[in-house]
């Protein structure tokens, strides 16, 4: 008797091809009339995610459904912060599961529109995994993924799934044209808020900054190298009755200072009507106030 050992390599593509057939009921393509396609994720019904920066403005864009029908879709907001736009369209979205990353190593394939109702996907390892971090805008996206892919212009803004076809994400540029991934979490968080306001609300004091170095003696004491010095206190702001032009913020709710993002990122959607305990120096002494946090204005 003759047995033929299964296929190791074969069965692995078998799964992959699998998980990406899976998923691609979720993935759609955005047109806006100028030769240019970008991915989405049909997130619910009615709604679909894809990458902010890369999508235009535009007066009309049509999205590209898996089964290729073209549907127009209004946009419903968008978050530079996170790096998360919305917009409204009546779809249908299948039912998907979530899950957060696995480590460094572990395989994913980013999925796209390939502009037609098709689908793309590219598979690589994800190469760094770490905490919740603040991108320079203030937002908080809820874990750091970088995944090792060649990712083509098209196919931004689609969704990430796991080697078990759970959906981590979405795929996004970062510096460098390396390959980002804003969580589900991320997302789920963001769109909420754009469906329902059409703008994430964040924390703002109306206050100009820059960066400085504090004098030896100012550092020692302090136990801080930098703070940021107040240079403009807009009118009628959280700040104007608080804060003076020349004041160094050297801490924010116990967190040091070092530069406008630590502070960007005490100023979250929560923090909105709460007060800010700040560290500051003003004329060489060390201050305490506190600075009740409103919401940047539209």
């Amino acid at each position: 008797m003759s047995s033929t050992a299964p296929d190791p390599f074969a069965a692995f593509s078998d799964a992959l091809e699998a998980h990406a057939r899976a998923a691609a009921p979720t993935v759609a393509g955005l047109d806006w009339g100028h030769h240019h396609t970008l991915s989405g994720i049909l997130w619910t019904d009615d709604a679909l995610v894809t990458s902010e920066q890369s999508l235009p403005d535009a007066e009309t864009y049509t999205a590209i459904l898996p089964d290729g029908a073209r549907v127009p879709a209004t946009l419903a907001g968008r978050d530079p912060a996170t790096n998360v736009a919305v917009l409204k369209l009546q779809a249908g979205a299948p039912t998907r599961e979530v899950a957060e990353a696995g480590g460094v190593g572990s395989l994913v394939l980013a999925l796209g529109s390939d502009g037609m109702g098709g689908t793309t996907a590219r598979l690589g390892p994800v190469e760094v995994r770490g905490p919740a971090w603040q991108s320079q805008r203030g937002g908080r996206i809820d874990a750091l993924i970088r995944i090792g892919v060649r990712l083509g212009p098209a196919a931004e803004g689609g969704p990430v799934i796991d080697a078990r076809g759970r959906l981590i994400g979405m795929s996004t540029f970062g510096p460098r044209r390396g390959v980002l991934v804003i969580p589900a979490a991320t997302i789920g968080r963001i769109a909420t808020a754009l469906l329902q306001d059409g703008r994430v609300a964040r924390g703002w004091l109306g206050i100009g900054l820059h960066p400085v170095a504090l004098p030896k003696e100012l550092s020692e004491r302090t136990a801080t190298a930098s703070g940021l010095m107040v240079v403009s206190v807009a009118e009628d702001s959280p700040a104007a009755t608080t804060l003076l032009p020349g004041d160094i913020l050297i801490e924010a709710a116990g967190q040091k200072l070092a530069n406008p993002r630590a502070l960007a990122g005490a100023l979250g959607p929560e923090t909105i009507g709460t007060a800010l305990p700040l560290t500051l120096l003003r004329g060489g002494q060390t201050m305490q106030r506190d600075v009740t946090v409103a919401a940047r204005p539209a």
